[in-house]
């Protein structure tokens, strides 16, 4: 009998057991469940999975090419000084009206012509007056400033001659540069990635490894510059002197990243 109730007993405790252990669950799924809808999951950062960095060597390949000029341009300017300001716009207009209206008649295209700068001010006179410096309204100063583009380099010469003999008070040129430099261009990204990819293998070889596939490759700039002749100055000077249209250097430059095997 007492054996009876001593297994009654012990399966009791068990039952109470099990139901704290059930009753335990439900109140942890309750407090899950809220957590869904309170905690702000889209700010909670996860991490990354990530793997080790593949080995690679950066280098820079460069390549340039010598283009012919194919453009020349000119600053041609007028001013004018006088004490009266209408009298002086009025001067400097018709002279650059007409040197305009000859630049046409030579054959250059209204779109090649263009307004660089115009000025229209009153200059200050200091003096001195019982022993006191004092400044006074002087003359009125005004200057017009166009640039030509000539597209047939080999008359600059002439261009620079009509200028002058047509009331131009200063003539600044000829810069000659390139025209289309794309195909050049083009060309040039080919040889730079070629000689980045030279400069890789001696590095590589170098460390007793090979080059493998391009990881990435940065493009950088283009540029050009011209080694002859980029400016040429005459101040109501007379044209007529002998003008070289050269060439530019065209320049590319790429950043390829290689890995390293």
């Amino acid at each position: 009998m007492k054996l009876f109730f001593k297994l009654l007993e012990l399966n009791m405790d068990k039952n109470n057991q099990n139901n704290q252990l059930v009753g335990g669950l439900f109140a942890l799924s309750f407090v899950l469940i809220a957590l869904a809808f309170v905690l702000p999951w889209n700010r909670i950062e996860w991490g990354k999975v990530s793997f080790g960095q593949d080995e690679v060597v950066t280098v820079t390949g460069e390549a340039r090419s010598q283009e012919k000029n194919q453009i020349a341009s000119f600053s041609a300017g007028v001013n004018s000084v006088n004490d009266n300001k209408d009298e002086a716009i009025e001067e400097v207009n018709n002279k650059m009206a007409a040197i305009i209206e000859e630049v046409k008649k030579f054959g250059i295209e209204e779109d090649d012509i263009q307004t660089q700068s115009m000025s229209v001010y009153q200059s200050e006179e200091s003096y001195w007056e019982g022993g006191v410096q004092k400044a006074r309204k002087g003359q009125w100063r005004v200057d017009n400033q166009i640039e030509v583009v000539l597209r047939e380099i080999d008359r600059a010469s002439e261009l620079a001659s009509v200028l002058t003999e047509k009331g131009a008070n200063n003539v600044y040129g000829p810069n000659f540069r390139a025209d289309d430099t794309a195909k050049a261009e083009e060309s040039l990204f080919d040889m730079a990635i070629e000689n980045a990819r030279s400069k890789a293998e001696i590095m590589a070889k170098a460390s007793g490894r090979e080059i493998g596939k391009v990881i990435s490759i940065s493009e950088g700039s283009a540029s050009g510059f011209n080694p002859i002749l980029s400016s040429y100055k005459m101040e109501g000077a007379g044209g007529g002197a002998p003008l070289e249209g050269g060439s530019t250097t065209i320049s590319k430059s790429v950043t390829v990243v290689f890995e390293l095997k």
